[in-house]
């Protein structure tokens, strides 16, 4: 019977702007969750007589960068409006937002859904203030202001999402681009991004939008799929029945695997919406827009990875992910000329000595590719040795563990020479080993001749062992071969 319908949703998602102070004030904030409950408010926060806005120009920069990683006309014009409604947690009983002149309109997000890459339109972004966090116990009600006068985007799509898979490929590039742009951390369980799934159904083929139903705290992707799926499951199942979905809020609960309505859906109307009259319109020049501009996206560099760099998709992905690490990985294959090698060594050895390093030390951020005690050159210097043969690849996971360890005073060649790691190529020298080693052993030599050939790999061994590790295993290779 689902197979007889189409669901079709939209996105507004909320996602906390990572300034140091509130929207409109001078508290800190509630990027991360505060220690205690009402800690950072001031006369403002709490909606005192007289307290008025003071408009937070990084908030503007970070929202201007986030309009730019969307794609968006960032407009340089926008007006901020009152929107009213009375909770416990909004003491003002208003919100400041922006309705009908946003920040930011028109943009597109380019995600990968599986192996295909989709775009679903933005409609809009405008910034607002949050409210603060009710915490229900027994019959009471506690309120923590916390989190009121926070800055927030709210980013609307167009009603693009046709299936479970591409919400959470979108939101999934949504928090990439956040944290790309620098404007959040976009941690759902720290409530730094927070999305309501607006869906409705229609037979295939059919272009009208039915009632729509918001579903409201879904907490991580993996429980919007399930709310998603529940939901397409219940409307199928009231319209099969000959009613009508009613236009409406509905919260979700993860653990009980279902939803509950909350209230019916409000329209603008019913906020009363007007112009905000302690804010004057934001006027944003064209310079400042510009100079915010943002180059290549994540879904460009995975891109670019696979089609140019040939590496696998996986690969690909996971050095795309944060704009720190593809950023670091861009600069070593420029250096190293070698984007195979460059991703092996990030992904293989540098993540292992990391992680290693993350379980010893608490400090350690293993995602950090800012703070790294070398530079690009360094690990660049070490492929390119073993490159030309002049160091062995087990001895460079020694060199590069070294340069992680000794903060800021790595040197490739200097910790190589150091522990006598520089791999020897002089022919002579390594025929002399190698005739030393067969002579020492007679009895293999005489078993590899008369078939055991599984016993060449033996006589490398030792070649390397008595070379002290130094040897080119390659030479020796040759030089066996030749010898036998």
């Amino acid at each position: 019977m689902e197979n007889q319908y189409e669901i079709v949703m939209g996105l507004e998602t909320h996602v906390r702007i990572k300034s140091e102070t509130k929207m409109f004030c001078a508290c800190r904030n509630a990027v991360e969750l505060a220690d205690e409950p009402n800690l950072h408010t001031c006369p403002y926060c709490m909606a005192f007589p007289g307290a008025l806005p003071v408009l937070n120009e990084r908030v503007i920069d970070l929202a201007v960068r986030a309009g730019q990683a969307l794609r968006c006309t960032v407009n340089e014009t926008s007006i901020f409006d009152r929107k009213s409604y009375f909770y416990p947690d909004n003491p003002s009983g208003f919100q400041i937002t922006q309705l009908y002149h946003p920040i930011v309109q028109h943009g597109v997000v380019r995600a990968m859904v599986g192996d295909e890459v989709k775009s679903f339109k933005i409609e809009r972004m405008h910034i607002e203030a949050d409210a603060g966090k009710l915490i229900h116990s027994g019959n009471k009600t506690l309120c923590d202001y916390n989190r009121a006068g926070s800055p927030l985007m709210e980013i609307v799509t167009e009603p693009d999402f046709r299936s479970k898979e591409d919400v959470i490929g979108y939101l999934e590039e949504l928090q990439k681009l956040m944290r790309w742009c620098g404007a959040s951390n976009a941690d759902m369980e720290k409530g730094q991004l927070r999305c309501d799934v607006n869906i409705s159904i229609r037979k295939p083929g059919e272009t009208i939008l039915n009632n729509r139903v918001e579903l409201k705290n879904i907490n991580s992707f993996s429980a919007i799929g399930r709310a998603i799926d529940n939901e397409f499951k219940r409307q199928i199942k009231i319209v099969e029945a000959g009613g009508k979905v009613p236009q409406e809020t509905r919260g979700w609960d993860d653990e009980k695997g279902m939803s509950s309505s909350q209230r019916s859906k409000e329209d603008a109307m019913d906020y009363r919406y007007f112009p905000e009259p302690d804010l004057p319109p934001l006027v944003i020049s064209k310079e400042f827009i510009e100079a915010r501009a943002i180059g290549d996206l994540p879904i460009d560099r995975r891109m670019k990875y696979v089609n140019e760099y040939k590496l696998q998709a996986d690969d690909a992905r996971i050095l795309s992910a944060s704009r720190e690490l593809s950023d670091f990985y861009e600069e070593l294959v420029k250096l190293s000329g070698d984007a195979k090698k460059s991703c092996s060594y990030i992904t293989t050895i540098l993540f292992k000595i990391m992680q290693d390093y993350n379980i010893r030390s608490v400090f350690w951020d293993i995602h950090d590719f800012t703070n790294l005690s070398f530079s690009t050159n360094e690990l660049a210097e070490v492929i390119n040795l073993v490159n030309k043969d002049e160091l062995s690849s087990t001895n460079s996971k020694i060199v590069i563990e070294e340069l992680f360890k000794r903060w800021k005073d790595g040197n490739t060649n200097k910790i190589i020479d150091e522990l006598h790691l520089r791999q020897v190529s002089d022919t002579g020298a390594l025929k002399t080993i190698a005739e030393r080693v067969l002579a020492d052993n007679p009895g293999q030599v005489a078993e590899y001749k008369s078939g055991k050939e599984n016993l060449f790999g033996f006589f490398v061994g030792q070649c390397m062992k008595a070379s002290a590790g130094q040897g080119n295993p390659k030479m020796f290779t040759e030089i066996l071969k030749g010898i036998l």
